[in-house]
């Protein structure tokens, strides 16, 4: 297994250690109002997202882009980010239906991408839509987990917001793209 797939199999395994200490009953000082562990999830998160930086990079600036790394690599954002929403949206910081619109989209994708390997045997990379939508989510999800920490200024709420009309944008692009999987057949 070559280094972007490691690291993308290395933010695989963090999902379960995030849910596992955003589970926890830890404690931080009360002038915060959220428990440490949201603090260590924040870290666990920020770690998870630089590797996905760090994959990519890597798998084409020495040529080592593979088709698991293809397929692996977005699925393991979106494991992280689905996760990640789904406890911040438990715990009234975004809203239900912005974490449905990115579940919702995520899922389409993701089934699309299956159509598109049954269709061709090709695995299909993400475009630049979706790279962008990927970092906006990460970046609103990362300032969500430390809003209360002495950031005074709303940036989470408003990269969420950003996020959303990323993840539709993308969601569209994705799928205009790859009409014609809908088509053969038919």
């Amino acid at each position: 297994m070559n280094l972007p797939n490691k690291l993308t199999t290395f933010r695989i395994f963090l999902i379960p250690i995030f849910i596992l200490i955003l589970s926890l009953p830890l404690k931080w000082s009360s002038t915060f109002g959220h428990s440490t562990g949201w603090i260590v999830a924040a870290i666990i998160f920020a770690i998870a997202s630089i590797t996905d930086l760090l994959d990519g990079r890597i798998a084409r600036s020495r040529h080592l882009v593979t088709n698991f790394g293809k397929f692996a690599d977005p699925l393991a954002d979106k494991l992280l980010v689905m996760t990640a929403l789904i406890f911040l949206t438990r715990y009234g910081v975004v809203a239900a239906w912005i974490t449905s619109i990115i579940v919702i989209r995520e899922l389409a994708i993701t089934g699309l991408r299956t159509l598109i390997v049954e269709n061709s045997g090709t695995v299909f990379a993400a475009q630049m839509p979706g790279k962008i939508k990927t970092f906006t989510q990460m970046f609103a999800i990362i300032f969500l987990y430390c809003s209360n920490f002495g950031i005074s200024f709303p940036i989470g709420q408003i990269l969420i917001y950003l996020a959303v009309i990323f993840t539709i944008y993308s969601g569209i692009d994705y799928f205009v793209k790859n009409r014609s999987v809908f088509s053969d057949g038919m």
